[in-house]
């Protein structure tokens, strides 16, 4: 379904970089905010670690945010070593496609990362890119996307009854 992830993983850290190989995924599209950092923008250093490991092993990281923070993002950004894009309108293709032309790579080999269903999921979805949902780091929220997180508790439910039933 348009709406269900690849995968639903608890953080950015669980993707490890045997998971990725055997998905034969090369380049990751990471969303920041409560991907990467918290809502008082925060990062932990295990995700610092996590992406210098996946960077040293090969794997192509890249930041591609909805905000219009550019200095947030591209503090993040510096701290991580990555290339970034702001004002993406996820779940729009634009931002995505962008992206995949700078990665140089196919769509099937590239997984899009974040917190939210109807951003970074339908987004990745749309562009035939590998999708893998994330908890929100803290139940903290902007409002703009505080509203939508019933709706997405719902998804969720019915896509872990729908893995639970295929296993």
């Amino acid at each position: 379904m348009f709406l269900y992830p690849n995968i639903y993983l608890n953080k950015v850290e669980d993707i490890t970089i045997e998971f990725l190989k055997k998905n034969k995924i090369k380049a990751l599209i990471l969303d920041i905010d409560n991907t990467l950092i918290d809502y008082n923008r925060k990062m932990s250093s295990s995700v610092k670690i996590w992406a210098k490991d996946l960077k040293g092993q090969g794997i192509k990281l890249y930041i591609l945010s909805n905000t219009n923070h550019k200095d947030k993002v591209e503090k993040v950004a510096k701290e991580l070593d990555l290339p970034y894009r702001n004002l993406a309108k996820k779940p729009f293709k634009s931002g995505f496609l962008k992206v995949q032309k700078e990665l140089k790579e196919n769509s099937e080999n590239i997984a899009v990362v974040g917190d939210q269903i109807f951003t970074d999921v339908i987004g990745g979805n749309r562009c035939n890119m590998y999708t893998i949902l994330v908890e929100p780091i803290n139940k903290k929220d902007f409002w703009y996307t505080a509203w939508k997180r019933p709706i997405e508790r719902l998804i969720k439910n019915k896509y872990n009854k729908k893995i639970t039933k295929e296993k």
